[in-house]
């Protein structure tokens, strides 16, 4: 019986009726010798090509980490950095890596040490009195004030039941320590005329300026707008929709 035999390569293979199996493609391999082609200088790891294996196989004050040859670190477990400086994961020696790091509650930008700006904070205890933190800024504090409600065609606080007049006092003597601006919102409920209502609803807020200024916030941070029904609290014609939609409301700024 004839046999054909195949030679394949400079070490050939011979097969019995079969292809001889397909060459490795980079960066597959079987020897350092495959990963020494176009120029690279590699070498043959559990079947593939990498930088590295050991750090004698990297230049001159690399190491092999990962099979790659990376520069080496200024810090580590092994080697502190010195006084005053941190280390970064990579290894390196900074001046700082996070906030704490920074003398004078500094703040920690690329490494490096800078002040804080004006007004910067990290909490309400950084800024000063009537003011609190927002967003790393000093601001001015805001009140817990719920709307106003006024009774059915009423602009006049005399209107108001105890629990909206106690909630006015409290934001007067809560205002009188702030800095920033308020807005005083006036809004009706639907019935009645778009025009009338627009004029109820600023009477309204002007009648809540009144009373605020009598009890010491300065006028010049009190402003007024009337909005009538287009900003309605509660949609529908239910009476408590009506009672939500009869209020002013205030915008801090």
């Amino acid at each position: 019986m004839r046999r054909l035999a195949i030679i394949v390569g400079s070490v050939g293979c011979a097969v019995f009726l079969s292809a001889c199996p397909p060459p490795k493609v980079y960066p597959a391999c079987d020897n350092d010798q495959q990963c020494q082609t176009e120029g690279r200088a590699e070498v043959c790891v559990q079947g593939q090509c990498v930088e590295c294996s050991t750090d004698a196989q990297c230049k001159e004050g690399f190491t092999c980490q990962a099979n790659k040859c990376v520069p080496p670190t200024e810090c580590g477990p092994d080697r502190a950095c010195p006084e005053g400086q941190q280390c970064t994961p990579d290894g390196k020696c900074v001046q700082c890596v996070a906030d704490a790091d920074c003398p004078d509650k500094g703040l920690c930008r690329e490494n490096v040490c800078v002040a804080r700006p004006e007004g910067y904070c990290t909490e309400n205890a950084d800024c000063g009195s009537g003011q609190q933190c927002e967003a790393n800024q000093c601001v001015a504090a805001k009140c817990a004030v719920e709307p106003i409600r006024f009774g059915f065609n009423e602009s006049s606080l005399a209107s108001l039941d105890s629990a909206s007049r106690q909630s006015l006092d409290a934001a007067a003597q809560c205002l009188k320590g702030g800095t920033g601006k308020v807005v005083l919102e006036g809004h009706a409920d639907d019935r009645g005329t778009d025009e009338y209502n627009l004029q109820l609803s600023e009477r309204r807020a002007a009648s809540v300026k009144r009373y605020l200024t009598e009890l010491g916030v300065p006028s010049n941070r009190l402003d007024t707008v009337g909005f009538g029904e287009n900003r309605p609290a509660q949609e529908g014609t239910s009476e408590d929709a009506y009672a939500a939609n009869r209020r002013v409301e205030f915008n801090q700024q």
